[in-house]
């Protein structure tokens, strides 16, 4: 599979982008949502593929925010990252919030998927883009849900028609912030590359659209064959 990758360093990426997301996870979560009406919308479409008997994990979770918005949906919640710093803002804010079925576990999509859970939906809500094998991230997701079970994932994607400004501008930055320790891997796909990639994970799609447009930033809704 060809991506676009933004990355020159050799040293392990899983590491390096724990250590990337510990060390900017105040500001991440201090960070207002972008893009209000899209998010919204995702978490709607999200929020309707979910029953309350349903077993979730979600991979890169990252704060929790979505988890925390979720939950109320569902029975359980594991909400999985590789930050234990993005992880501990998402544990306090459910404290503060009074929500006790959300679980937080700092682990990588291959460590959750070798105990051998099975869920009735994984999400992985802007993270195909960060994860250096993404065939091997999505067979994990496949192995981990149940038969019939939904795999949700909102990815950032190569424009499908030109390159607006605002992503020559990020496509130009991120090698230089890379090598500064200041952004982590980046790998990305067109659409139908990760389109691809899923339905030969086992999934069968069926929901897509963007969200926002532009650059594209692709939801996905697919069911385990």
């Amino acid at each position: 599979m060809r991506a676009w990758l933004f990355s020159h360093s050799k040293e392990n990426p899983m590491i390096n982008s724990a250590t990337f997301w510990d060390n900017v996870a105040d500001k991440y979560a201090a960070s207002p949502i972008s893009d209000k009406d899209a998010y919204q919308y995702t978490l709607d479409r999200t929020r309707s593929y979910l029953r309350a008997s349903d077993h979730v994990l979600e991979l890169g979770s990252g704060t929790g925010s979505t988890a925390l918005l979720l939950a109320g949906s569902v029975d359980t919640y594991v909400a999985t990252d590789i930050s234990p710093k993005m992880l501990e803002i998402g544990q306090r804010n459910a404290q503060e919030q009074g929500i006790g079925n959300v679980e937080f576990v700092a682990t990588d999509a291959g460590d959750a998927a070798s105990e051998g859970a099975a869920y009735d939906a994984v999400l992985a809500l802007n993270l195909l883009h960060l994860v250096p094998d993404l065939p091997a991230a999505l067979a994990n997701a496949h192995a981990m849900l149940k038969p019939g079970g939904h795999f949700i994932s909102k990815t950032i994607c190569l424009p499908e028609h030109g390159f607006p400004l605002k992503f020559h501008a990020m496509r130009t930055a991120l090698p230089i912030m890379r090598l500064l320790g200041k952004a982590p891997p980046v790998f990305f796909y067109r659409i139908d590359e990760l389109e691809e990639a899923v339905q030969k994970a086992g999934f069968e799609i069926i929901e897509t659209g963007n969200h926002p447009a532009q650059p594209p930033s692709r939801y996905i809704v697919a069911r385990k064959l």
